[in-house]
């Protein structure tokens, strides 16, 4: 780990956040490929939302990692972990795979992402460095987090970590996620890590 993530995870995530870090000690980015399968649910999703899931008219490169916009994060992270209670699609909908905004203050892993990526919206974070992302668990299960791409590196959201972690300091394997210059294309992540976190690749 470099002294520049370090430093993040370790002083409360925010106290001592330097912008003046310099490009060498950036963090480190998903490795993409070509482009991979929508999920149904994130297709669903687009049908009704479809100003969520359109092409970027520009893309000026990832979000600069101020103070103000590692705030945002944190702050937004905390809240939505906290304001949404854990419930299935099958709980809630009667069928799997509903991609929806928690607005009855239920949802699973993917309405997590979803309000988090709308909130950091609304608090001025393009959202062509906002991606939902899909991702194995240790034990095999798919889940869903947010991605924030940032000029430090990638740090993933998530409803079952409390911190805000760089990608490759999580225990996931990353299969694929949103491109940052079209909304409703998905492309593939070469993870690499596979071995590493004791999972198998989709």
């Amino acid at each position: 780990m470099t002294f520049w993530k370090a430093f993040i995870l370790a002083a409360g995530l925010l106290s001592g956040l330097n912008t003046a870090v310099s490009s060498a000690e950036a963090g480190s980015f998903m490795p993409v490929a070509g482009r991979s399968t929508q999920p149904i649910g994130h297709y669903e999703f687009c049908q009704t939302h479809a100003d969520e899931c359109a092409k970027q008219t520009s893309y000026a490169g990832p979000v600069p990692l101020t103070r103000d916009v590692w705030s945002a994060i944190i702050d937004v992270n905390n809240a939505v972990n906290t304001m949404v209670t854990p419930m299935t699609d099958l709980e809630i909908w009667g069928r799997e795979e509903v991609w929806s905004y928690p607005t009855a203050g239920v949802g699973d892993c993917e309405d997590y992402a979803l309000e988090k990526r709308r909130m950091l919206i609304n608090r001025g974070i393009p959202s062509s460095n906002l991606l939902m992302t899909v991702v194995r668990q240790k034990n095999g299960a798919g889940h869903a987090v947010l991605t924030v791409r940032t000029s430090h590196g990638d740090f993933v959201l998530d409803n079952l970590e409390a911190r805000v972690l760089s990608w490759d300091q999580t225990d996931y394997v990353y299969l694929k996620r949103q491109s940052e210059r079209h909304a409703g294309i998905w492309v593939s992540i070469e993870d690499g890590r596979d071995l590493l976190v004791g999972s198998l690749k989709q």
